[in-house]
C-alpha cells in the first residue's frame, strides 16, 4: 500500500501531461465533441493498459537486452506522429465535425504500440513500480490497474479542454488555426523525440 501513493503521482504526472495523446484528445474533442472522442479515449486507456501488463510481464527486458528496439520504436513513433500532426494540420473546416469520423477506440488502443510516451510510461512502471514479493502477474495487473484509474480522469479533461476550446472555433478560419497549431504541437513532439 505505501507503494500506491509514488505509483499514482507518477501515472497522474506521465498521464496528465502534454503528449501524442493528449494533443489528439484536445483536437478531437474540439473538432468533435466528448460523446464522439470517447471512443478514441477508451481505445487510448486500454492500449496503455494492454502495454503496461505485457511490459511489466518481461518485454521490458527485450529493451534490456537490446536497447536498439527502443530506438527503432522512438523512430517509428516519431514518423507516425509526423503523419498525424500532417493530417490534424489539413483538417479544415468546422463542418468536418458533422459529417467526418474522429478517430476510434481501435486507433487509440494500437497507437500505443507506437506511441514512445506510452512505452516510456510501461517501461518505468515495470522497472520502479512492480511490488515485490507478489506474482508476477498480479504486480502488473495492479500497476495497470492504477495507470488506468489514474488515466481516465486525466486524459479525458484534455478531450473536455477541446471541447471547451472548439466552443470558440466557430469560424473555418479559426477551426484551420486550432488544427494548424495542434498539429504544429505534435510535430514539435515528434522532432524532440528524435533529439
Amino acid at each position: 500500500m505505501e507503494g500506491l501513493m509514488p505509483l499514482a503521482t507518477y501515472c497522474a504526472l506521465m498521464s496528465g501531461t502534454p503528449g501524442p495523446n493528449n494533443v489528439m484528445l484536445a483536437a478531437s474533442g474540439a473538432n468533435f465533441g466528448y460523446r464522439r472522442t470517447l471512443p478514441y479515449l477508451l481505445g487510448i486507456n486500454a492500449g496503455v493498459f494492454g502495454l503496461t501488463l505485457v511490459v511489466c510481464l518481461g518485454l521490458g527486458a527485450v529493451f534490456t537486452r537490446y536497447p536498439q528496439v527502443h530506438g527503432v520504436l522512438k523512430i517509428v513513433g516519431a514518423l507516425y506522429l509526423v503523419y498525424l500532426s500532417w493530417k490534424l494540420a489539413g483538417a479544415r473546416l468546422a463542418a468536418t465535425a458533422k459529417v467526418g469520423q474522429p478517430l476510434s477506440f481501435v486507433n487509440g488502443a494500437t497507437f500505443q504500440l507506437v506511441n514512445p510516451k506510452s512505452w516510456m510510461k510501461a517501461a518505468t512502471l515495470a522497472s520502479v513500480f512492480m511490488p515485490a514479493g507478489v506474482h508476477p502477474a498480479l504486480g502488473a495487473l495492479t500497476v495497470a490497474t492504477v495507470g488506468l484509474a489514474v488515466g481516465f480522469p486525466l486524459i479525458s479533461v484534455w478531450a473536455m479542454f477541446g471541447v471547451a476550446i472548439g466552443r470558440v472555433l466557430d469560424t473555418p478560419r479559426r477551426v484551420r488555426l486550432f488544427n494548424a497549431a495542434m498539429g504544429l504541437g505534435l510535430l514539435a513532439l515528434a522532432i524532440s523525440l528524435l533529439l
